[in-house]
Formats: C-alpha cells, structure tokens, sequence
C-alpha cells in the first residue's frame, strides 16, 4: 500500500458512490451506459475470484466485496428498477467486440495459464477498454449531465492514480507488472480528451458537450 494505491482506491469509491447516488435520487438512468456497467460487473467478477481462496487484509477483501456488490447494484437498478429511464435506444455499443479480444488476449498472454490467473488477466484487459460504451453514448446523445461527467472523472483519475503506484512501486519496491501497466496506460488515455473537456468545461460551471 502506497499514498498513490490507497488515493486510487478512494477516488475509485468515490466513482461508484457518485454513480448509484445520481441514479437513486434523480430515480433516473439517463446518461449511463448499461453496457458499461455489464463490463464493470464482469471485471469485478473475474477479477476478484480470489475473495474464496485467499485472504489478504481485511480492506482488501471489503474494497473487493463493494465493488463487486456495488456493480450489480448498479445494473439492478438499472435494468429492473428504474428500468423505463434507461437509455437503450442510445446505449448501443456492441460489447462483444470488446469481450471476444479481451478473452483470447488472456488465453495467449497471461502470467500463468491457470484458471484463475488467466480470468485476473482477462479481468484486466477488459477493464481497460469498459468505459468505451459509456464513452460512446456521451459521444451518441453530444452531452452529460454534470453528475456524469463527476463520475468518468473520478473513475478515470482513478486509473491515473494507479499509473502512479506502479511506478512508486517499481522504483521503491522492484516490483512491476507490464499487463497491468500497459492495460492502465490504455485506459487512461482513453479518458484523456474527456480529462480535458471536463476541465475546460464542467470545472466552469458549462455543461459537457462530445463531439456526435
């Protein structure tokens, strides 16, 4: 644990939190890819196996329970309870281009080629390129109400953060892990010119506005 891992983790947290507060009090699901969130839940899923065979800390294990839970909440919400807000006519990213390559990049470049290893290392390639549908329907419908905006913020600047850790760690620890590494510098830079839009705009008190 660094100062960079545990500000990661937390603006993490924040993300989720930001994302089921928006849709529980606006009881709305507009602006939120549901395909996104199917990825997010699968990534979770994947990678937190562990949770059955080993134990670390006890905030490793509760980090990893929230974020499990809190994405299938995040999909109950939206695909059952305030399913007539949901956006699906926008929301149209075809997933499957994203889970196909993420699933044979694991099976031919992986650590170890066991079961759960090779389910971590999917669950990180898929991470990298999740927020792609969210991405799009921003893009789709030309612009995102401010919550949402404060949500790809946090969830992107979280990845940052953990750009950051993995170099501390490399220079302080010696320890480096490239699939991880380059996987976080994809994801990252695909926040980039949403970093800059909000910025420029949202911070302002202007409402974000993507190119269709």
């Amino acid at each position: 644990m660094n100062i960079f891992r545990l500000l990661g983790d937390l603006s993490h947290l924040l993300a989720i939190v930001v994302l089921l507060l928006k849709i529980w009090k606006t009881r709305s699901c507009a602006g939120i890819s549901g395909k996104s969130q199917i990825l997010f839940a699968l990534v979770y899923t994947t990678r937190y196996l562990d949770l059955l065979t080993s134990f670390v800390s006890a905030y490793n294990t509760v980090m990893k329970v929230i974020f499990v839970g809190a994405s299938y909440a995040t999909i109950y919400l939206m695909y059952l309870k305030f399913k007539a807000t949901y956006d699906q006519n926008h929301d149209t990213f075809r997933i499957e281009f994203l889970i196909i390559p993420a699933v044979a990049l694991a099976l031919l470049i992986n650590h170890e080629f066991t079961v759960l290893e090779v389910l971590w290392t999917f669950s990180i390639y898929l991470e990298s390129v999740a927020i792609l549908p969210q991405l799009f329907l921003v893009s789709k419908t030309g612009e995102a109400e401010s919550i949402t905006s404060h949500y790809l913020f946090a969830l992107g600047t979280y990845r940052a953060l953990y750009l950051l850790n993995w170099i501390y760690r490399y220079y302080f620890e010696n320890h480096y892990d490239l699939i991880a590494i380059v996987a976080g510098v994809v994801q990252t830079v695909l926040y980039c010119d949403f970093f800059y839009l909000y910025i420029t705009k949202v911070l302002k008190g202007k409402k974000l506005q993507l190119p269709a």
